[in-house]
């Protein structure tokens, strides 16, 4: 293989190590202990890694892998060092969602196929002490791991002796050192790279980065085997830690804790002041803020007295290029994650440049987020399936049909992140209001003010709409002048009386 290791006889990982890492577990190991992983499980660089269907809890771990050259037997941790042959990159992937099943052996939730890539090289350790590696991992070019061998409670050379006195180790054996903090979910469509390098060593070596792609697969576990299963301890384990796990979750990319509100400051209370409010006057009431260009211009529902509410979750579009369309486009994209990840109350909120040429929303992507609980979709594209989606509950707000998949204009792109749509800026978390007049985007900080104000003021519309139907004049009734607004003001005490008494 192109890492330097053919076929070792045993992998031998190690839990805990780092420092970084032992803090966030929040237990300190008196010695190091170890699990098996098999052959099978090696893969190298470049290929890809799949998520089982039915699981949330793919967690990556960048390592230093040690190859064994000398046979050991009964070594001192002093000479222990002196058994390494070479040093590689590993990333000791892990299924939280089968911890349980394992009951710490790790044998399914670390042993899949290709849930040990290593290499791309293998460095000659050589006039390298075992101090003076570094190991790094970035998730989609985002460095989330930095750390070195200096730091660890166990040493190399420890790790050696001490597994000499149970077992022979034999040349080609890989030790897998532990990770650092910083090891993470990763989902279908994120791509991992490692790299171990000695910075400080003639030629500064380095392995190259180890890149691995993670997809979605689709074959479903067997109920003759346990089944995967998560829980709120897995969770957070998986992702780092409760704060971790809370940005993953705002960002789309975890599933809530057990009972964890997710509203923001869409309250129940603030649902039941909006119901039956037109857009037009939660409109008025931002604009006496100065919010002027929040509209989403050119979008229409899909089902007549279609009415939305929710939390925006954004998904962007941006122009076709064939080269990015292939890298960006395929597997579990960016269009795909949003749609799979939206939740019960949200508004899947689609930048697609305002191009109605070209479908951003199919049939079974609207499935998918109706069956999630999504509130509803907004683009500023096209709808294909059209007939389709009309049959579902979910409201769509778009520009209208069109037959054309995605890759006539677009590629998509990114999830949860600020776009602009039909004109408006959105960012997740906004508040997405829709009816038969359009769609709006309310800042949260404003909505509490926001929904009063307009809650107010249609209940002082609809009063002056029964007036006008009895045959009132306009002028002076709509706005009202002093003496119609004591009219209203002794209506309002009135009817609140009223209410209080019933």
């Amino acid at each position: 293989m192109t890492y330097g290791i053919d076929s070792p006889g045993k992998i031998i990982a190690v839990h805990l190590n780092y420092p970084s890492r032992i803090a966030q577990r929040g237990r300190t190991p008196a010695f190091p202990s170890y699990f098996f992983k098999p052959a099978s499980s090696l893969a190298g660089t470049g290929g890809t890694i799949e998520r089982p269907a039915g699981t949330e809890l793919l967690a990556f771990e960048g390592e230093i892998a040690l190859v064994i050259g000398k046979e050991a037997r009964w070594v001192s941790p002093e000479d222990g060092w002196k058994h390494v042959e070479a040093v590689t990159a590993a990333n000791d992937f892990g299924l939280y969602d089968l911890r349980a099943a394992d009951k710490g052996s790790n044998v399914r939730n670390k042993g899949g196929d290709g849930f040990t890539p290593v290499g791309p090289a293998a460095i000659p350790t050589d006039g390298i002490d075992q101090d003076a590696w570094r190991v790094r991992t970035w998730v989609n070019g985002e460095l989330v791991q930095d750390d070195t061998s200096d730091t660890l409670k166990f040493p190399f050379g420890q790790l050696v002796a001490d597994l000499s006195q149970h077992m022979t180790l034999e040349p080609g054996d890989v030790i897998l050192t532990g990770t650092p903090a910083g090891s993470s979910v990763v989902l279908p469509g994120d791509v991992v790279e490692v790299e171990v390098d000695a910075p400080n060593a003639p030629g500064a070596p380095s392995t190259g980065r180890l890149v691995t792609t993670v997809t979605q697969g689709t074959h479903e576990f067997g109920a003759f085997g346990n089944t995967p299963q998560a829980d709120d301890l897995q969770r957070v384990e998986a992702w780092g830690s409760e704060a971790e796990h809370a940005a993953a979750v705002a960002a789309g990319r975890a599933t809530p804790l057990e009972g964890e509100v997710t509203t923001g400051p869409l309250t129940d209370e603030i649902r039941a002041l909006l119901d039956g409010v037109a857009v037009a006057t939660v409109s008025a009431a931002l604009r006496k803020r100065g919010y002027v260009d929040i509209f989403i211009d050119g979008v229409h529902p899909n089902h007549e007295g279609d009415r939305i509410l929710g939390t925006a979750k954004t998904l962007r579009f941006i122009p076709f290029r064939p080269d990015l369309f292939k890298e960006h486009a395929g597997g579990f994209n960016a269009q795909k994650r949003a749609f799979d990840t939206v939740n019960a109350g949200e508004v899947l909120v689609v930048d697609a440049r305002g191009i109605p040429s070209t479908g951003t929303v199919g049939d079974v992507l609207a499935l998918r987020a109706q069956v999630r609980g999504a509130a509803g979709i907004v683009t500023d594209g096209g709808v294909r399936d059209f007939a389709a989606v009309q049959e579902f509950d979910i409201p769509v707000f778009s520009q209208g049909a069109h037959p054309s998949v995605l890759g006539r204009r677009h590629v998509p792109w990114e999830i949860d992140v600020t776009i602009a749509c039909g004109g408006a800026a959105v960012q997740p978390g906004d508040i997405i209001m829709g009816d038969r007049d359009g769609v709006l985007v309310i800042p949260p900080f404003l909505l509490a003010e926001v929904a009063a104000e307009a809650a107010a003021q249609e209940r002082a519309d609809a009063w002056v709409a029964d007036r006008v139907a009895e045959g009132n004049a306009v002028d002076g009734l709509f706005p009202m002048n002093a003496e119609w607004r004591a009219k209203y003001d002794a209506y309002l005490a009135a009817d609140d009386a009223a209410g209080t008494q019933a």
